[in-house]
């Protein structure tokens, strides 16, 4: 008798712990965009960025960067080259079509010393992006207000220079594009 129930638990336990396998999740490196889908065009990025308004109390973090769109657009395609799910290519051979424009480029502090001196700035890189199917000409999604960011510190042992934080910025930016682009949408 004792051996019988013995027998039914190995057997109850097994098929639990099958079908706990079988249904459980599966994790893939694979990305979860459409086969059909094997290479993208980045437009060059777009600066929209005002720089004729005038300053005022929502707009004295704004700064200027000359040629940060041509950065994104580097940025970006080298991001799709490391990525490895979608291959950067020609307009006229590309299946995805990735198109941008920079909006808005700031520095805002984050901490003060007693001094009141800033301590620490974030660099915000803000851009609105869409991405299209070349073939039917359709757009398949968009995002306005795009943020990648990156925080330094002027001062101390951990300071760095605002030109270091920048390609932080860049590198957050252009991975959080390539991430939104190859996960399912």
């Amino acid at each position: 008798m004792k051996k019988l129930s013995c027998h039914k638990f190995f057997v109850f336990a097994l098929s639990c712990l099958s079908f706990f396998m079988l249904s459980g999740c599966g994790y893939t490196t694979r990305s979860m965009i459409a086969d059909d889908f094997k290479t993208i065009y980045v437009t060059p990025f777009i600066n929209r960025i005002d720089i004729t308004s005038e300053a005022n109390a929502a707009r004295k973090y704004r700064i200027y960067r000359p040629m940060i769109e041509t950065e994104i657009t580097r940025y970006v395609n080298n991001r799709y080259l490391f990525d490895g799910n979608l291959k950067p290519a020609s307009k006229e051979l590309a299946d995805l079509i990735l198109k941008g424009e920079v909006i808005e480029f700031r520095k805002d502090p984050l901490r003060y010393l007693d001094n009141d001196d800033v301590s620490e700035y974030r660099i915000n890189l803000v851009v609105n992006i869409s991405l299209w199917d070349s073939k039917a000409d359709k757009m398949i999604w968009q995002e306005n207000g795009f943020i990648g960011d990156s925080t330094y510190f002027v001062t101390g042992p951990q300071a760095q220079s605002e030109n270091n934080a920048v390609v932080d910025a860049l590198n957050d930016l252009s991975r959080r594009v390539v991430e939104r682009t190859v996960e399912d949408w």
